[in-house]
């Protein structure tokens, strides 16, 4: 009798602490969504960024957000990158995003996405792009010229995520 008393009380506290594992990841996922936010306004606040077609704030909760200088070199990078690539932001600051091409990277869409970033228009284009560890995945991106207040570009800014479909 005192056995399946124990296995009751047992089993209905392991219920709260599953939910609060669920919940700790949750906040630890708001909070790096925020710190990334203040991150990225730093830039934009910096480099007196038109914002209002961005959608930084929405975009950054489900999507990895690069910044490149005019230069292509990374300058930041969302919490999220690490979950995408296996890379830590401090790998890739200063690279360019060629560091996650290779092989099978399709060379006709690296042509039409120099072209885009030369003439300073958005494109979206999923290419194949390789992980830490050498795995491949197809990354779906959607990037921006970001211009200041005064009209002059001042970076491109890249959302991106894997793209699971077929």
């Amino acid at each position: 009798m005192k056995n399946s008393n124990f296995e009751e009380i047992s089993d209905r506290n392991s219920v709260p602490i599953l939910s609060w594992d669920f919940h700790y990841e949750y906040v630890n996922e708001l909070k790096a969504i925020n710190t990334d936010l203040k991150r990225v306004n730093v830039i934009s606040n910096k480099f007196t960024w038109d914002e209002k077609n961005l959608e930084i704030k929405e975009r950054i909760k489900e999507e990895v957000v690069l910044v490149t200088d005019l230069d292509l070199k990374i300058v930041f990078a969302s919490n999220g990158i690490a979950k995408m690539t296996g890379y830590r932001e401090e790998e890739i600051l200063g690279k360019t995003p060629k560091m996650f091409q290779g092989a099978e990277t399709s060379n006709a869409d690296l042509k039409e996405i120099k072209e885009a970033i030369a003439l300073h228009i958005p494109f979206e284009k999923t290419i194949i792009n390789y992980k830490k560890n050498g795995d491949i995945y197809k990354c779906k991106i959607n990037a921006f010229p970001v211009f200041n207040l005064k009209g002059n570009i001042s970076h491109f800014i890249a959302f991106e995520r894997q793209d699971l479909s077929a």
